[in-house]
């Protein structure tokens, strides 16, 4: 089975951080955009992982990622 979670990226002073608003705690950093996309993934199945040996339910992906473009003033 395939889930998808909204992860945000957000680039720092000299890293990239990740974390996934429905998995709270799941969150991990990168020296680059790459490797913190490959970070995440695997800390989203490890955390995944830790609910279901906990018993814990697995939260529905609930959230969504996107952008909005605006136009401003020069």
């Amino acid at each position: 089975m395939s889930v998808k979670y909204a992860v945000i990226f957000e680039l720092a002073q000299a890293n990239w951080a990740a974390y996934v608003p429905d998995l709270p705690g799941c969150m991990t950093t990168g020296r680059t955009l790459d490797e913190t996309k490959h970070n995440i993934r695997e800390a989203i199945q490890g955390h995944l992982d830790t609910l279901r040996q906990c018993g814990d339910p697995i939260p529905e992906p609930s959230s969504l990622a996107g952008e909005v473009e605006i136009t401003t003033a020069a």
